[in-house]
């Protein structure tokens, strides 16, 4: 019973998988290429001029005096955008939640343009989970950022003198702890972003492909550091 299944669902989800596979190939090519480069000079990437920024700025506060306020007002600031982001991927869940429960009554209009992908109201809960996880994803990473931030927030206005003895309370491990909650916002931020073509293959996955290669392109200008700019 299941050998005469499993073909079936071969060729109706099959034009599907077969562009989701690659999809991803693009994207791993396109990672592949920029870590390439990055190892030929840092610098190429805007992620590297941003971590070294955060770095320089945790050091030069935690170096001096007279700098307490504002580095309590940066980071504020700082944490706003991803208080905000939080609240953003909490209703783009529910959102995503009540989609998937009104999979057969929404599926076959939603497949009108479709061009070759499959009409299956089973392949299109599978297209919304993949967006679920995306969206999970990126909350996440906005809370682990909120977190790490809040952390960093006590720990800079420590003076110097308690700073001896304690590694862990030292500028290197405090600029660290910063660069992590920078990356996270950038996780949360490409997560978003990538959500734009699984948005895309609900549609069908001609719309997927397209949408792939969109933001790929655009990612190839937002990761690179302009110089001059």
């Amino acid at each position: 019973m299941a050998n005469e299944v499993l073909p079936g669902w071969l060729r109706e989800a099959g034009a599907d998988a077969m562009v989701m596979a690659a999809c991803i190939l693009l994207v791993l090519a396109y990672y592949a290429f920029h870590r390439k480069r990055v190892r030929r000079d840092p610098t190429y990437s805007i992620h590297y001029v941003n971590d070294m920024t955060r770095r320089i700025w945790v050091e030069s506060v935690m170096s001096g005096t007279g700098k307490d306020i504002m580095a309590v007002q940066t980071l504020r600031n700082f944490i706003m955008y991803p208080i905000l982001m939080v609240s953003t991927c909490a209703l783009l869940i529910v959102g995503t939640l009540t989609l998937s429960g009104q999979a057969g009554n929404i599926a076959n209009s939603w497949h009108a343009i479709n061009l070759g992908g499959s009409h299956s109201a089973g392949v299109w809960i599978v297209k919304i989970m993949f967006l679920l996880v995306d969206f999970l994803v990126a909350f996440f990473a906005y809370v682990s950022a909120i977190r790490l931030a809040n952390h960093v927030l006590f720990m800079i206005n420590i003076p110097r003198e308690a700073q001896s003895g304690h590694d862990v309370l030292s500028p290197s491990h405090v600029a660290d702890r910063l660069i992590l909650a920078g990356k996270m916002v950038a996780l949360g931020m490409r997560t978003l972003i990538f959500a734009i073509p699984l948005a895309f293959w609900l549609f069908g996955p001609l719309y997927l492909l397209i949408g792939t290669v969109g933001v790929v392109g655009f990612l190839s200008r937002l990761d690179r550091h302009q110089r001059g700019l």
